[in-house]
Formats: structure tokens, C-alpha cells, sequence
């Protein structure tokens, strides 16, 4: 089979790209400005490049077509990222005008500069949703400008089994108007969801026979054989745990988290305390029996469906479809940002097999 060429901007961690690794592609380059972001970039996709650029400064677009042509790849198959668009979210300002909505126009200028034979572009729901969907029209316009007809859909990661509820809006281009891309039809039915307890129930729980939690070691073994087919996939090239260092609560969190019922939150909590929180999602636990919520970049407001504590980066990567080889790098507060920021890697996988009908 033919390995098709991937470059990946805004690369992250890499989720994107692991999934388009295990789709069978060539990932050759990795671009961002995060440093331990990049790092583990590097120790994780085989041979490609890890590159850090400030792709505010479209001057450094050159630098990834000299890399390229240094290489002899003279035609790229497809370019993916996921740029920052925090003006969009719903969990900031919600500035349409914020500078970092823009960073979508490098994608588009190293789109003209290398005419790959598809684009791939990640981000939030609201770029769609929000503002009469002024974010997603700026992108099918400026793509459709050099010869690209984006098609956008928003995806939910339970249908193509990743544990998470989590929605994000794709958009695939294909070179020349020639052809509209058709996203893959959802692979599981909301019966069939991978639960909490399918993804993560067989990782050591970080607790003393006596209820403490402790952080534990940097290497640990798992706490069982495996529970279910999708742990089974998860450990399928690991004999060890990493990046499962739990993060122990102040009193007056555990005091409180105790007291929080599996799948509900702070609105759970008896009348004298349910006053000291505000934030919608404060105290939540993970129901076992469902995905869980939307894995975010460290806000600890999320707990574990059983113990007492916050889910490790461990096992925010199982809920993101992280492989357990797939090893983050940084300190923990890097690597929970890291996990947040990714694309579930099952869910690029799914995108990059259908692509291969395309290319």
C-alpha cells in the first residue's frame, strides 16, 4: 500500500496524527509552538519531525516547504491540523475577532504553497455554531479561494468509539472542487457507547487500603488483566503504566467530592455546601455506565466515577483513545493540556481510512 504523506500544523501532542499513523500513513512533520507539546510529539510518531514555528508569522510557511523539498517530497497527500480558535469557544470570551481565530490562514497559505490532494482542519463546535457560523464561513470561503470545497461535520467521538463526550467540527477539503468528501457514518449506536468503566477500570486506583490517595509511582503495573475489548486495544503494545500520577486533594475537596454521588455534582451536595461553588461542572463525577464528559486541559473540576480524586493524565488519554505506549512529556500540568487539546486519535483514524477512498 501506498504511504501517503502527512503534515501535520498546530500538531499538539499529536492525536491527529497518531490516528493517521495507525491508518497507515507517512507522518513527516509535526508543527507548534508548545516545547514539551513537541517533545512528545517526537518520541511518539516513528520518524517525522517535531518542528517549533510561530505560524502568526507566515514567513515561517518557507521553512516547511524548504524542509519538504530537503526531503524530496515533492507532493504532499494531505495536510491536517487543528488551529487555535479561542475566540470561538464557549468557554472564553467568545471574540470573534480574537487573533488566534486567524491562524487558520497559515493552513490555507501552505495549502496554496504545496496543493496537497486533501485538507483536513479540526476545531471547536462554536466555529460553527456561534455567531451565525461566521468562523466556518471564513474557512470554506478562503479554501474554496485556491481550489479546496471544504465540507464540515461535526463529529461526536462515542459514535466511532472513543469514552468521551465530545463534539468537534471537521472540515475536509479535496484539491480542485473535483470532489465533495463524504464523512464516515457513525460506527456505534448510543446503546453500544464505551463506557468510563470499559476505558479506564483496569488502572491502578491510586488508594491506600485505608482510603488515601497517594500519587504513586512514575512506572506502575496494571491493577488488572484486561476488563474489556477496548483496554485490550489500549495495552495492545504496553506492559506498563505510565503518566499515572495522581494528583492528591486538599481536605476540604476530598471532604466534599466524598459526598458527590457517581454522575451527578456540587448540585448533589448536601444545602450548607452546595452554595460554595458557582461553575456549572464543579465537583463532577464520571458516571461508570456512560463516556465521560469532554476531557479539558486540567480544570479539575471533573473526578473519577469511584475514587476520590481527579482522573489521572493516564486516564484522560484512555478517554481520548490514547494508546497506553503513547507516552506525554512536560510536567503534569503540561501533560493534562496536552491530553485536553488533542484530537481523540480513534476519531482521526476513522477520517484518515475514509480519506484513502479520496486520494
Amino acid at each position: 500500500m501506498q504511504n501517503y504523506k502527512v503534515v501535520d500544523l498546530f500538531c499538539g501532542a499529536g492525536g491527529l496524527s497518531k490516528g493517521f499513523l495507525d491508518a497507515g500513513y507517512d507522518v513527516v512533520l509535526g508543527i507548534d509552538y508548545d516545547d514539551a507539546a513537541l517533545e512528545t510529539f517526537q518520541k511518539n510518531h516513528g520518524s517525522a519531525t517535531a518542528m517549533k514555528l510561530d505560524l502568526y508569522n507566515h514567513e515561517n510557511i518557507e521553512k516547511i516547504v524548504d524542509f519538504l523539498k530537503e526531503r524530496n517530497i515533492d507532493n504532499l497527500d494531505v495536510l491536517v491540523g487543528g488551529p487555535p480558535c479561542q475566540g470561538f469557544s464557549y468557554a472564553g470570551k467568545m471574540d470573534i475577532n480574537d487573533k488566534r481565530n486567524f491562524l487558520y490562514i497559515a493552513m490555507v497559505k501552505l495549502t496554496e504553497r504545496l496543493r496537497p490532494k486533501a485538507v483536513l482542519l479540526e476545531n471547536v463546535l462554536a466555529m460553527i455554531e456561534a455567531n451565525g457560523g461566521v468562523g466556518a464561513r471564513r474557512v470554506i470561503d478562503d479554501f474554496r479561494a485556491i481550489g479546496y470545497k471544504m465540507v464540515p461535520k461535526v463529529l461526536f467521538a462515542p459514535d466511532y468509539g472513543v469514552p468521551q463526550i465530545r463534539k468537534r467540527v471537521f472540515f475536509v477539503g479535496l484539491r480542485d472542487l473535483v470532489d465533495e468528501f463524504c464523512f464516515p457514518e457513525a460506527m456505534l449506536d448510543p446503546a453500544h457507547y464505551i463506557t468510563c468503566e470499559e476505558a479506564i477500570s483496569d488502572l491502578p486506583s491510586l488508594q491506600t487500603d485505608k482510603g488515601e490517595i497517594v500519587r504513586g509511582e512514575k512506572v506502575q503495573d496494571y491493577m488488572t488483566e484486561p476488563k474489556s475489548d477496548y483496554q485490550r486495544l489500549m495495552r495492545k503494545q504496553s506492559l506498563k503504566v505510565y503518566n499515572h500520577v495522581g494528583s492528591v486533594p486538599i481536605e476540604k475537596t476530598r471532604k466534599m467530592i466524598a459526598l458527590v454521588p457517581e454522575g451527578k455534582n456540587y448540585l448533589a451536595l448536601p444545602d450548607e455546601y452546595r452554595g460554595l461553588y458557582k461553575y456549572h461542572e464543579a465537583l463532577t463525577r464520571y458516571n461508570s455506565k456512560k463516556p465521560s464528559l469532554t476531557i479539558n486541559t486540567g480544570h479539575r473540576s471533573h473526578f473519577h466515577y469511584k475514587w476520590n480524586r481527579i482522573p489521572t493524565v493516564r486516564e484522560s488519554a484512555r478517554l481520548q483513545s490514547f494508546p497506553d505506549d503513547f507516552i506525554f512529556y512536560g510536567n503534569q500540568s503540561e501533560q493534562f493540556k496536552q491530553v485536553g487539546n488533542a484530537v481523540p486519535p480513534l476519531l482521526g483514524q476513522v477520517i484518515a481510512e475514509q480519506l484513502k477512498k479520496y486520494i
